[in-house]
């Protein structure tokens, strides 16, 4: 019987292997880099971004698939609990699914948009072997998860802009998403040991960095006091939603605090983009906010960190 489990994991197996509820935090950046392309050059394909978003889910399933196989040893002593070291999957079916979604994910976005398209999802598909493989827990593995979900947004650009044009507006915001993210990627080493409160009031600094990013576009962009308005509510929601965890994990950096916070930023990320998406249009900020639901829904029954 444990061997029929072992060759046909569950659902629920595959389901904390790929940390579903954060699986529908890799769409926000890409809708994000599709709306600053659209607002600047020209409109956005329906069919190009929904491609595109496809790209991004299997690319962020596949880091996290081999996020766990190269850490099997390491989770067998800290996170016995998670699917490599508990059985439920085993290595080579981690390894080899990992593999197979990495390279959907690149076809997929050369498919959905072009060859410009597929080669920014090749390069991002490389700094997740490179992360999860090599430089995961080095100062360099922090720069390459943060470039992973920088450069997320600028593969949401290549559904409008042509290959001969670059996006300065989509690059600053992309720089944003990057130190936040490699900040809270430094974090998240501190996750299962260790009390160090530096990790943490980094991670909150870099928090507070990315929240100045939307309200400074739309003073430099909007076109009205509602859209800065409406900007101001989606950063508060943000600085609100991870401020909080961040707070109790910087009060006690134990563990315990440290992986919510983690978590409560990943899924924060959310609401940064549509602070963003604003700055364009409203109904960007809407599309983007809708994947919020299930990954703050589905991340009461899945671990998100």
């Amino acid at each position: 019987m444990d061997g029929d489990k072992r060759s046909y994991p569950s659902f629920k197996a595959y389901a904390k292997l790929v940390r579903l509820p954060n699986l529908f935090t890799a769409p926000p950046d890409v809708v994000l880099g599709a709306a600053l392309a659209s607002g600047i050059y020209s409109p956005a394909s329906v069919s190009g971004i929904t491609g595109l978003i496809t790209a991004s889910i299997l690319l962020y399933a596949a880091g996290t698939i081999l996020n766990d196989y190269f850490d099997i040893a390491e989770d067998a002593r800290n996170r016995p609990e998670r699917p490599l070291p508990s059985g439920e999957v085993s290595p080579r079916q981690a390894l080899m699914l990992g593999i197979t979604l990495l390279l959907g994910g690149v076809v997929a976005a050369w498919v959905a948009v072009g060859p410009v398209a597929g080669a920014v999802a090749g390069c991002l598909a490389l700094l997740i072997v490179l992360y999860d493989g090599i430089f995961k827990g080095s100062v360099v593995g922090y720069l390459f998860m943060g470039s992973a979900r920088g450069l997320n947004v600028l593969l949401g650009t290549t559904v409008a802009v042509s290959s001969t044009v670059f996006s300065p507006q989509a690059a600053v915001v992309a720089g944003f998403i990057f130190l936040y993210i490699a900040a809270v990627t430094y974090m998240a080493e501190y996750e299962t040991g260790g009390t160090n409160s530096r990790p943490v009031l980094l991670a909150m600094g870099a928090m507070m960095l990315a929240a100045l990013g939307p309200l400074g576009f739309s003073l430099a962009y909007s076109s009205s006091w509602l859209n800065f308005a409406l900007v101001v509510g989606f950063d508060a929601l943000f600085v609100g939603w991870t401020g909080r965890m961040l707070w109790t994990a910087y009060v006690n950096p134990i563990p315990g605090n440290i992986g919510p916070a983690v978590g409560a930023c990943i899924l924060g990320l959310t609401a940064l983009d549509a602070a963003f998406a604003t700055i364009v249009g409203f109904r960007w900020a809407i599309i983007i906010l809708a994947f919020g639901i299930p990954a703050i829904g589905l991340s009461r029954l899945f671990d998100v960190s």
